[in-house]
């Protein structure tokens, strides 16, 4: 859950699925991202489990996705971040170390 909520586009496409179902094309307009990347994003909500989505025919016949909040909650402690910390991969970047030393010289 903390992964999927890391991402600007991912709160606010919680933001604007709160107390509502939206079409796939309207929450891409309302989010101002393309549809592939939101159902990228929608993709990584529904597996954290915070999204729901169901296929819908209109009165024309046409396939229609409409995606809502499914009711969750996240506590947080130090001992939950413990935990969710032991999945984490987390990338060097160049000059980290250097960055490091740096900080510990000036003090």
């Amino acid at each position: 859950m903390l992964e999927a909520l890391a991402n600007p586009h991912r709160l606010q496409i919680i933001a604007l699925l709160t107390g509502r179902r939206v079409h796939v094309s309207q929450l891409a307009r309302e989010a101002m991202i393309s549809r592939p990347l939101l159902y990228m994003h929608l993709k990584r909500l529904e597996n954290a489990g915070m999204v729901t989505s169901k296929m819908e025919l209109s009165e024309d016949g046409k396939a229609m996705n409409y995606y809502e909040i499914t009711p969750f909650a996240l506590h947080l402690s130090p001992e939950s971040i413990a935990e969710a910390v032991k999945t984490l991969t987390i990338k060097k970047t160049a000059g980290a170390a250097s960055d490091v030393n740096n900080e510990g010289d000036n003090k």
